[in-house]
């Protein structure tokens, strides 16, 4: 069973400033506590007992709260002096992970995944990245992933509108000494320059999760969250 996670929680939030103040997004009030909160909880509901947060914009405020909340959990913190891309603040934590492999959430986003369940396809398949995949109708304001019989992922298509499809939920198993073999530069994207350049190099697979998910990005999402999260706690 996977034990330990990596939350990237450095984001600016830039596109909800216009209903937040200035927080990194994570931190953005959602039922009266930082959105953050239901991210760790569901972790550690699923058996998660050691975190590593990738914190940036205004890391002070997150690295506080979780003091604070959680003063008996096995957490470090990764902290980028500068932006570094999801790529590079993977990469960053990696650096300090315990384990073999980790699983990576957003936490901006939160996707109600079976972890073990995730972990048990992702170890059955002998994968070096395994991804969570969420079914969708009617959206574009997410891509595609594309997956062939074996689940092998095999293509990532373009934001668009879409009548239905599988969607990057973005929550990974990753092995950790495989990605970090690769001469990776300081600032990159984990989405473009790994998972979308090397899907024909390493073995990607995919699990369908149909459960629970919320990305709180856009003004709409987040408003949606304090009525659905308020109701969860």
């Amino acid at each position: 069973m996977i034990k330990e996670a990596i939350i990237l929680a450095g984001g600016l939030g830039t596109r909800l400033r216009t209903v937040v103040s200035d927080l990194p997004k994570c931190m953005a009030p959602v039922a009266g506590k930082p959105f953050i909160y239901f991210v760790v909880e569901h972790l550690l509901s699923q058996g998660i007992n050691s975190i590593i947060f990738s914190v940036g914009y205004k890391s002070n405020l997150l690295i506080n709260y979780i003091n604070e909340q959680y003063p008996l959990l096995n957490k470090q913190f990764s902290i980028e002096a500068e932006p570094l891309g999801t790529g590079g603040a993977v990469k960053l934590a990696c650096s300090l992970a315990t384990a073999k492999t980790v699983l990576i959430v957003n936490g901006d986003t939160l996707f109600k995944t079976d972890i073990e369940n995730l972990y048990a396809w992702h170890d059955s398949c002998n994968a070096d990245c395994t991804m969570a995949l969420k079914p969708m109708q009617d959206f574009n304001r997410y891509g595609v992933v594309e997956m062939n019989h074996d689940h092998a992922i095999v293509s990532f298509k373009e934001k668009q509108f879409y009548k239905s499809g599988l969607i990057n939920g973005g929550v990974y198993v990753l092995q950790v000494a495989v990605f970090l073999q690769e001469v990776w530069p300081q600032h990159f994207s984990f989405e473009k320059d790994y998972l979308e350049k090397y899907v024909d190099k390493r073995k990607m697979v995919g699990i369908v999760q149909d459960t629970y998910f919320i990305d709180i990005g856009i003004p709409e999402d987040y408003e949606r969250a304090q009525k659905e999260l308020g109701v969860r706690i």
